[in-house]
């Protein structure tokens, strides 16, 4: 009898949890796009015009790593920017969500985790009915297999996993550290300069190369390449490697928001 009141408690818990993650998720769609012309499809906009522009600087230089060809730099470019992208703008949304819904969370109790997680949510929405169907479109025309194009569901879980584990230290974080965001703009844009995203990995220097491998996004990128570049079977080595960092990140994350998280009403 014990057990299965634990059990009816656990499940209202899951239940309630979901139904608030819903609903937070839906109220940020709701804000970002309200009044928008192209709603989510405008996080397609930024990548496509970053593309163009890095192909007419580095397209010429560059597609002799790409076997000769323009469009293959197009594609390369193309997967490392929606990735940068999508890594920039989830974390940087859940850097503030505990602090900004603060006043509410001294109102309700509330779990606080959830904030975070709803701002990274939103984003995957996003992900997943704007970019993630013209990369599985482009994966189809280069490699013509299924098994390819249901492949990138684990890169981009790996990018999902990524994500959330950041959006979770560095939402923590800001609780205690209110100049965060200039920190984490700088953050981000180390990660983005040693990422592989309008240069081949493969021009890196080895002395360098090193330090690059921990850049959490760069096997992400690299999976994501195999997988929609080449007419090869996915490299399931690539793919463990950017499903291990999304694990690790995601661990240090969360066990950090969850060590310094009965703290945070103090300072709300």
């Amino acid at each position: 009898m014990t057990v299965s009141l634990k059990g009816n408690s656990t499940w209202l818990q899951v239940r309630r949890y979901w139904e608030l993650l819903h609903v937070l998720v839906a109220r940020n769609l709701k804000v970002r796009y309200r009044g928008s012309f192209l709603g989510v499809y405008w996080s397609l906009l930024n990548p496509l015009i970053m593309t163009g522009l890095y192909t007419a600087i580095f397209g010429a230089t560059f597609a002799s790593y790409y076997g000769n060809s323009i469009l293959n730099y197009v594609l390369a470019a193309f997967t490392g920017l929606v990735v940068i992208n999508f890594f920039s703008a989830s974390t940087s949304q859940a850097l503030s969500s505990v602090v900004g819904n603060g006043s509410l969370l001294n109102k309700i109790r509330l779990p606080v985790s959830v904030f975070p997680l709803a701002m990274i949510a939103a984003n995957v929405f996003q992900f997943s009915v704007g970019v993630l169907p013209l990369l599985a479109v482009m994966t189809f025309v280069n490699s013509k297999s299924l098994v390819n194009v249901l492949a990138l569901l684990f890169p981009s879980l790996a990018l999902v996993l990524v994500s959330t584990g950041m959006g979770f230290l560095v939402s923590a974080l800001y609780v205690f550290f209110r100049d965060l965001p200039y920190f984490y703009e700088l953050v981000v844009f180390v990660i983005w300069l040693s990422s592989p995203i309008f240069y081949p990995a493969a021009i890196v220097p080895p002395q360098v190369k090193q330090f690059l491998a921990l850049n959490p996004l760069s096997p992400i990128i690299e999976s994501l390449r195999q997988i929609t570049l080449t007419a090869a079977p996915p490299n399931l080595g690539l793919i463990w490697g950017a499903l291990l960092s999304g694990i690790i990140i995601l661990s240090l994350g969360w066990s950090c928001f969850h060590l310094w998280r009965h703290q945070f009403m103090d300072l709300l």
